[in-house]
């Protein structure tokens, strides 16, 4: 068996779209990759985005927002940012052998029909495409 690989998923406030990263990557392949996800600050959750979640089938337990501070010193295989302003903090953020920027439109600002679900099938594939690439031997 393979190495567990550390991912850290950050966003503006780790409310919506970081968590829902976490849980996509922890339910879609948790013998690969061990799933984190943090803010630059932390904030409230969104009960939409855990609707969202539950919605497909996917735990929520245990979820809870964290601050990027929480996770000062701890290595990682890849550091993801979300969203812009997570990204322009990247020099902030863990040590990490990889890192990556990987933009979505926040859904609690979006006017977009179903914006939370719209968000996590977007994630979700996202999601998907990294594990395909990241385990191929």
């Amino acid at each position: 068996m393979s190495d567990i690989h550390r991912v850290l998923f950050v966003c503006a406030r780790n409310d919506a779209r970081s968590l829902m990263a976490e849980a996509l990557l922890r339910h879609a392949d948790a013998e690969h990759f061990e799933a984190f996800s943090a803010g630059l600050v932390a904030s409230e959750i969104d009960p939409r985005a855990l609707d969202s979640l539950e919605h497909i089938g996917i735990v929520t337990e245990g979820l809870r927002s964290k601050s990027l501070d929480e996770f000062a010193g701890q290595p990682f295989h890849y550091v993801i940012a979300l969203c812009d302003k997570s990204s322009e903090q990247i020099g902030r953020m863990p040590a990490a052998g990889e890192r990556m920027v990987w933009n979505f439109e926040d859904p609690a600002s979006s006017d977009r029909h179903e914006p939370f679900r719209h968000a996590l099938q977007e994630i979700h594939d996202r999601i998907h495409m990294f594990i395909m690439v990241k385990t191929r031997p």
